[in-house]
């Protein structure tokens, strides 16, 4: 183990030792994160961030959100098929209960289960940009951000979206889609509308998916009001799904929708932005497709919402202060009729000192819960910019998650609740190093996360319920690597990005007779994308993946995809392959991944 990782330092090392040529590439400089409370941009900011540029999503092999995020070290998807099928989010060893999306800034946690985040995972051809933060940001971002935290951010320019689209590939798949762009001067308008079809690649995974996508911006020349409508519909066969691989005939249906409304007022040294949002989840589950009388399951989630993030520059800095409250409503068969009622404050300060060189971003978020009463989470950020290319941070901060309504109230023949439950706490502490210098950038990062009061499901006997308990601590170490580097063959531009994550995770043994938890993490995990382009009008992509995971002595598996793509005038032809070298290997629940999947996609664009 030391072998490895000692060389996976050594050749990012000498990595960063390369002199690269400049190439015009889009500048990450320029990005302010808006899923900051105080905006800051990318290159100052003093937190372990990843931004997937809209480029680099124009290029790469994934056909959606959940494949572009495989191709982020320290971010596990565990899929449970093709085109993103049923997929959860993990993000450094954490659960998938442990990790918040937002769209455009608007948290679409569901309350029900963290199972359902990635419902809202939008169309790829409406994605500018995807920003991923990792480490404790609870205080940022309050519930759910207990390991890290993903915004997509949606397009709001209209140049270059104009375009339908037609996939057809292995398993039966046809994907159809269409985006269109309107400008009218001091308004925007972007719509969206994809269905994507399979006969599924084994006994009962086929799939289809009706995707809507809308949002206008108004008034830009002034003070700009947002408007943006999502909606999703699911319907797919389960096989294997979430009970024991056996049950095959499993089906699920699946809607979730948003609509949201912000704005952005700024006078002088001060900044308000306002938002308010209405987010809905419902999710059917029938053990035996044909005869749901056995056993169903149906969840309606709903959730309101409204914010204002007030920022205020001086000469001490810059002040951020927050208010957000949601009502959170479910109406379930199995779960009841259930409603909560939530409000998070936030409080931040950013210093700097030293000609700017250092900056000290001290903070709070108070949360309540009308099911858990009052929460406070304490954390600080510092960083300190050496020269124009180093920079080192470091960051610490306490970070909570409170039980989904499945934790405290789902009961099936093998398994019941608790209502007695209290939130996860976790404390997390990281150290890191960003380098930056021509067409090269470089991170480096040490992190440690004790958490307290994990959920797991136990039992004394052999033959009792299994029953969600405060019983786990787990220690969590790791560190990540990335490193990008843009460079130039016969006129045209390469790019090569590459990225390490390595756990050691120390689970406290706890003392019941039987335990449902189990340490299933990404131990090692390497990505590597090639981006390259020898012939004009001629481009291709190749994304590997390295996983080897805590649990087991043979379960490490190398997966590769690829793209590429003929640019023909208005037209783009690209074949995109996933698993191409048809390894055999399981992310979730021993649900086997596909093997050898191929797209045909053509694209014009108007």
């Amino acid at each position: 183990m030391k072998r490895k990782l000692t060389l996976t330092i050594a050749v990012f090392i000498t990595i960063f030792q390369l002199n690269a040529q400049e190439v015009s590439r889009q500048s990450l400089d320029s990005i302010t994160l808006i899923g900051n409370r105080i905006d800051i941009p990318f290159k100052k900011n003093s937190r372990t961030v990843t931004v997937i540029t809209a480029s680099q999503i124009s290029q790469s092999p994934a056909t959606n959100v959940t494949e572009l995020l495989q191709q982020v070290a320290g971010i596990d998807m565990r899929r449970r098929g093709v085109n993103g099928m049923q997929a959860d989010l993990y993000i450094r060893g954490g659960s998938f209960d442990q990790t918040l999306v937002l769209i455009d800034g608007i948290k679409v946690e569901d309350a029900q289960t963290g199972h359902h985040t990635m419902n809202m995972a939008l169309p790829i051809e409406v994605i500018e940009r995807i920003e991923i933060i990792k480490g404790p940001a609870a205080r940022i971002f309050g519930q759910n951000a207990f390991t890290g935290a993903i915004n997509i951010v949606t397009k709001k320019n209209t140049n270059n979206v104009n375009t339908a689209g037609f996939q057809v590939g292995s398993f039966g798949q046809q994907h159809a889609t269409g985006t269109t762009g309107i400008d009218f001067n001091r308004t925007s308008i972007i719509a969206h509308a994809s269905v994507n079809t399979s006969d599924g690649y084994r006994h009962n995974t086929d799939f289809k998916n009706h995707n809507y996508f809308i949002k206008g911006t108004f008034n830009k020349n002034h003070t700009p009001i947002n408007l943006i409508g999502y909606y999703t519909d699911r319907k797919f066969g389960a096989n294997g799904f979430y009970a024991s691989p056996s049950a095959i005939n499993q089906y699920e249906e699946t809607q979730s929708s948003l609509v949201g409304a912000s704005s952005v007022y700024k006078k002088g040294n001060f900044t308000l932005k306002p938002r308010l949002y209405w987010k809905r989840n419902q999710d059917m589950y029938v053990f035996v497709r044909n005869n749901p009388s056995i056993y169903r399951n149906l969840h309606i989630s709903n959730k309101v919402g409204g914010e204002v993030n007030i920022s205020y520059k001086s000469n001490l800095g810059t002040t951020g202060f927050g208010v957000d409250i949601a009502k959170v409503y479910l109406s379930s068969n199995n779960l009841g009729n259930r409603d909560r009622f939530m409000t998070n404050m936030f409080l931040e300060h950013r210093f700097t000192f030293a000609d700017d060189k250092l900056d000290v971003t001290p903070g709070i978020a108070i949360n309540y819960f009308s099911d858990f009463k009052f929460h406070a989470f304490p954390g600080i950020d510092i960083g300190y910019q050496v020269n124009d290319h180093l920079k080192i941070y470091a960051n610490a901060g306490y970070t909570y998650r409170i039980p989904t309504y499945t934790d405290l109230f789902y009961n099936d023949p093998t398994t019941v609740g608790n209502e007695d439950l209290e939130p996860e706490e976790a404390l997390t502490e990281e150290l890191g190093i960003k380098y930056t210098k021509g067409s090269f950038s470089g991170s480096l990062a040490i992190f440690n996360r004790d958490s307290n009061n994990l959920i797991d499901y136990v039992k004394e006997k052999s033959d009792d319920l299994w029953e969600a308990t405060n019983i786990q601590n787990l220690n969590t170490i790791g560190l990540e690597a990335n490193a990008s580097i843009n460079y130039t063959i016969s006129g045209f531009n390469q790019n090569i990005t590459l990225g390490y994550t390595y756990l050691d995770e120390d689970l406290k043994k706890s003392k019941v007779n039987f335990s449902r938890y189990s340490i299933n993490s990404l131990q090692h995990h390497a990505t590597a994308t090639f981006r390259t382009q020898f012939f004009k009008n001629f481009r291709q992509s190749i994304a590997y993946k390295f996983a080897k995971r805590t649990e087991g002595t043979d379960n490490d598996y190398h997966v590769v995809d690829l793209k590429a793509t003929l640019y023909l005038k208005s037209f783009e032809i690209s074949v995109i392959g996933n698993n191409i070298f048809n390894t055999y290997y399981t992310e979730t629940n021993l649900v086997p991944m596909p093997k050898g999947n191929v797209l045909l996609d053509v694209k014009y664009r108007f």
